[in-house]
């Protein structure tokens, strides 16, 4: 097939995501890729939505507060591996776009390498928010795709770091941004002072942390009467993140002495929508915070448990931002370091409508490449055969990339069986959700005594 240089022709774009943040982040980067900031659209573009079936996958509210991606949800449909390597072989995809946690991102790549494919698309992922742990897991398990978009300056530095350090191909790192950033920078105004404390489903993970920073975030909003005071949470019990969430603060909320002040809310949906109306932004390592420094927010990054790397606070050593609760209590706000700024990719300065330019160049040029090579992931069943096939074997697929027998056959749909199906698969993640939730913590603190 010839490239595609007709750029009154729509693009095809198939963005397979596998949690509502990554959805969010595979949506918004679709439409960077393919619209330029200030001369208009580069061409048209058709994106099709596809949720990768699993622990994480969105629900249908999940979706909605993630904010306007762009793509009707009505559009979205939820497949599996398997399902979406058929889809991509039927449809003949411009672009596909891989927002998904790193083993699934090195499956597709080993499963889209099998196909054969006579002419193949571009092949883009990246990482959704701040990359503070399994960096060079991550990074390996996403190396093979065309392009592996890194958030900052500073992250560019590290991506080609590690993988000119195993000896791999680095070329494919290209720096860009968070797709989400946007909104009005911040403005103080008259009698309004809102707090909100950005939630993270994992961070910090025991029952004590968690409940120590309710607790001082609920003194705060009794020390500030005048105050209006949130708790923005990523889910509803019984829902998942990119994270799995085992102590809702929602539930920690209900069991705290003294019951909640009239001023302190829990909130959720669209972060974008919350930023609006904050005027300080408190977090222990959130993406949230990046988001806020781009609108100019007061931004504060918690050292009540410490700096620590398990927290991923230690991402902001040198931001100016990292203080304490009884900081904030005596009204500190934290003043951000320009320089630490200027690596994060923030784009406070007004950078941020060219900061996709140079990766819209690297996916125009690879589309009008005649012939792309074939995808060369750096895991093969030659360098890593203790690793690999169980990667790949999670998701049905053997460690050539094929689908394992029974694992292709087509899905159902409509009709009595197939709804069935859909009422026993519903059930099964429900009874996941549970085990994970409510049965695996009482049998950790039961193995503590």
């Amino acid at each position: 097939m010839p490239p595609r240089t007709d750029k009154t022709t729509a693009l095809r774009v198939a963005v397979l995501a596998d949690s509502d943040t990554r959805w969010k982040w595979g949506a918004l980067t679709a439409r960077r890729l393919t619209t330029g900031a200030s001369s208009g659209p580069v061409r048209r573009a058709d994106i099709s939505g596809l949720l990768l079936r699993g622990r994480a996958t969105p629900t249908p509210r999940q979706l909605a507060e993630v904010g306007d991606v762009g793509i009707d949800t009505d559009r979205v449909r939820e497949v599996t591996a398997v399902e979406f390597l058929h889809t991509v072989r039927d449809e003949g995809y411009d672009v596909v776009v891989l927002a998904l946690v790193g083993g699934a991102v090195q499956a597709m790549l080993h499963g889209l390498a099998a196909l054969r494919l006579p002419a193949r698309p571009v092949v883009v992922t990246g990482y959704v928010g701040v990359v503070y742990e399994k960096l060079a897991d991550g990074l390996l398990l996403r190396h093979g795709a065309d392009v592996v978009l890194a958030n900052s300056r500073h992250d560019a530095q590290r991506f080609r770091a590690v993988y000119e350090g195993v000896g791999a191909d680095a070329s494919a790192v290209t720096e860009a941004a968070l797709p989400f950033l946007g909104g009005e920078p911040h403005r103080p105004r008259e009698g309004r002072d809102t707090v909100v404390f950005a939630a993270q489903p994992s961070v910090p993970a025991s029952r004590a942390d968690r409940t120590y920073l309710l607790r001082r975030l609920v003194e705060h909003a009794r020390l500030h009467p005048d105050r209006e005071v949130l708790l923005k949470l990523r889910s509803k019990p019984g829902e998942h993140t990119t994270h799995i969430e085992e102590l809702p603060y929602q539930r920690l909320a209900e069991r705290l002495p003294g019951g909640l002040p009239p001023n302190f809310r829990l909130v959720y949906g669209h972060m974008g929508e919350v930023l609006d109306r904050t005027d300080l932004l408190v977090t222990v390592s959130s993406t949230a915070a990046l988001e806020s420094l781009h609108r100019r927010i007061p931004t504060a990054i918690l050292t009540d448990l410490g700096v620590r790397e398990t927290l991923g606070n230690h991402h902001f050593i040198g931001s100016g931002l990292l203080t304490s609760w009884d900081h904030l209590d005596g009204g500190h706000r934290p003043e951000p370091d320009g320089e630490w700024l200027a690596g994060q990719g923030v784009a406070a300065d007004g950078t941020y409508a060219t900061a996709y330019d140079h990766a819209r160049a690297r996916v125009d040029a690879l589309l009008t490449t005649a012939g792309l090579p074939d995808l060369a992931p750096y895991y093969t069943p030659a360098t890593a055969p203790g690793y690999l096939p169980g990667i790949l074997a999670r998701h049905h697929l053997a460690p050539d990339g094929h689908p394992l027998p029974g694992a292709a056959a087509p899905r159902e749909t409509g009709g009595v069986r197939g709804a069935v199906r859909d009422a026993v698969r519903e059930a099964a993640r429900g009874a996941y959700r549970q085990g994970v939730q409510r049965v695996a913590p009482v049998i950790r603190r039961m193995g503590e005594l």
